[in-house]
């Protein structure tokens, strides 16, 4: 994990905390986990996230810090929840707290790096096969544990199981170490 939030982040996120009456949590996925959470040395403009605690105040969040607000247009960052995301259904217990007690109403999670590689699963756009790349070589992956975790995702993902069967395949022979023995 970083030692601080990368610019423009610790600003936003500061003010983001002031702004908020109650406490969140936000499951952060996407480019800023793998930038904030795993060192990740490119620039991120959105922090998206799968699950907002409570989920009651998903549009005061936009709102406050979604596209277009000011707070956004401030900083030139936002929040934003994707479209669409699959994560497998216990993800929220392999959680990790970035900067634990750095805000007073905001607390940041990010996903375990097999749940986060397979956040990116259904889209599979360049920059998330960068980012599974750089997971699978810096956190040093082991392919076993992510088909398995893979399995309890399918329930999960929407699409042909045939086009995710193969992303997942073409991921394990290209970016993950090949077994020993």
């Amino acid at each position: 994990m970083l030692a601080d939030f990368p610019a423009p982040w610790g600003d936003f996120l500061a003010e983001l905390d002031t702004l908020l009456n109650e406490p969140v949590q936000l499951h952060c996925i996407g480019g800023f986990a793998v930038v904030v959470g795993f060192g990740l040395p490119r620039a991120t403009n959105d922090l998206d996230y799968a699950t907002l605690v409570p989920y009651n105040l998903i549009n005061d969040l936009q709102q406050i810090a979604g596209e277009g607000s000011a707070l956004a247009i401030k900083h030139r960052v936002r929040v934003q929840r994707p479209a669409v995301e699959a994560m497998p259904d216990d993800y929220a217990e392999r959680l990790t707290e970035l900067f634990p007690g750095r805000f007073k109403n905001l607390r940041l999670f990010i996903p375990d790096p097999y749940d986060l590689v397979l956040s990116k699963l259904s889209r599979n756009e360049e920059r998330d096969r960068q980012d599974v790349e750089y997971l699978a070589r810096t956190q040093h992956l082991d392919p076993a544990v992510l088909r398995e975790r893979y399995k309890e995702l399918i329930p999960n993902l929407i699409g042909p199981q045939n086009r995710h069967d193969a992303t997942l395949e073409f991921w394990l022979e290209d970016y993950f170490a090949k077994p020993k023995g």
